[in-house]
């Protein structure tokens, strides 16, 4: 029987404490050392009864983890994760994966070189409602998918941005809070050719949107629309429609994505299906609704399961540093065809 998989943490903030309350309870994987220049990472790594680094270099020489999870700020991510590569210790990397293009190509490329994995953390792929929206969508039962509309729409309080970088540009929901719903949509209808976008920032008049409303042609000729924004009362986002993180109240009736195809139609989260008694059949006949079932389970505690199957060699990473760059890559088409008014095409990677 394998040894329990010895696990480090860079960047001890909330999404890396998160990930340990996962970890501490997994039996095939342990906390070895923490690494954070904080100096509250310390009392955090002393609760855990590890190891505790300012430097997460130093944490790599001496502890020598079989694994790392790097959850520092997203500036910090791709040259954290190329120093654990260097060093042949897999990662599972925090999104964004990084915050440009270039630096995500040099990510893919160390990581093709070395051959050390890296599992980027959009951890909603791994919720098993997306995982049998997928399957649903992938047998075709929907027939040919001709339109998606997403929507994320809540309201952040005031105090949400008490904290100086989040009123900044480049810290808005796009890539906060947008890039999830994009990385979802990718997984579930494929890539995307073109976007059109108009950004605003009116509501607040921070440095980055509060309003977003998006366009979307896909290559495989469905057209979807994405609208978001942080400054409404509204009960339409993942966050609150799909009871994954208990700290949002959730508004369980309400749909985040409704995905419509020549055969059927599936709204997520409730995977509510509609679909005609017989092929053929229109508006004058009754559409009749199933319930896609699945088997409730925390996202983040698949991921780190996952992710030891993935340091281990067992699997590949469902979620890459290629793949998670084109949805990045997506991000920042949205940006300039906000900027520009044109519609533009993502870049490659």
């Amino acid at each position: 029987m394998n040894q329990p998989l010895r696990i480090a943490l860079i960047g001890a903030g909330v999404m890396g404490r998160q990930h340990y309350q996962h970890l501490r309870t997994l039996d095939q994987a342990q906390l070895c050392a923490v690494a954070d220049p904080n100096e509250s990472a310390a009392e955090f790594a002393a609760e855990c009864g590890v190891a505790y680094y300012a430097d997460y270099r130093q944490m790599l020489a001496l502890a020598r983890p079989e694994a790392v999870i790097v959850a520092n700020p997203n500036a910090l991510h791709v040259s954290t994760a190329l120093d654990c590569l260097a060093a042949g210790v897999p990662v599972l990397l925090e999104k964004p994966v990084g915050v440009q293009l270039g630096e995500v190509r040099e990510l893919v490329a160390a990581s093709k070189a070395t051959g050390v994995p890296v599992l980027v953390g959009h951890h909603r792929r791994h919720n098993p409602l997306i995982a049998r929206a997928h399957e649903v969508i992938s047998r075709g039962v929907l027939g040919r998918l001709t339109t998606v509309t997403a929507l994320w729409q809540l309201r952040k309080p005031d105090s949400y941005f008490d904290i100086p970088w989040r009123r900044e540009a480049g810290a808005g929901m796009l890539l906060t809070n947008l890039i999830h719903d994009l990385d979802l949509l990718r997984y579930l209808c494929g890539e995307v050719r073109q976007v059109q976008a108009i950004t605003s920032n009116a509501v607040r008049g921070f440095g980055n949107e509060d309003c977003a409303a998006v366009l979307l042609q896909f290559d495989n000729g469905a057209l979807g629309s994405l609208t978001g924004s942080d400054a409404v009362a509204a009960p339409w986002s993942w966050e609150l429609d799909s009871g994954e993180n208990p700290v949002y109240s959730r508004q369980a009736d309400q749909p985040c994505y409704l995905l419509a195809g020549t055969a059927g139609a599936l709204s997520i989260p409730q995977l509510k299906r509609w679909h005609y008694a017989e092929a053929g059949e229109g508006w004058h006949q009754p559409l009749l609704q199933v319930q896609e079932p699945f088997t409730a389970d925390e996202a983040l505690r698949l991921q780190l399961l996952h992710f030891i199957q993935v340091a281990r060699g067992q699997v590949q990473p469902l979620v890459s540093a290629a793949d998670a760059g084109r949805t990045l890559a997506l991000i920042e088409a949205i940006r300039e065809a906000a900027r520009t008014g044109r519609a533009c095409a993502p870049a490659c990677l």
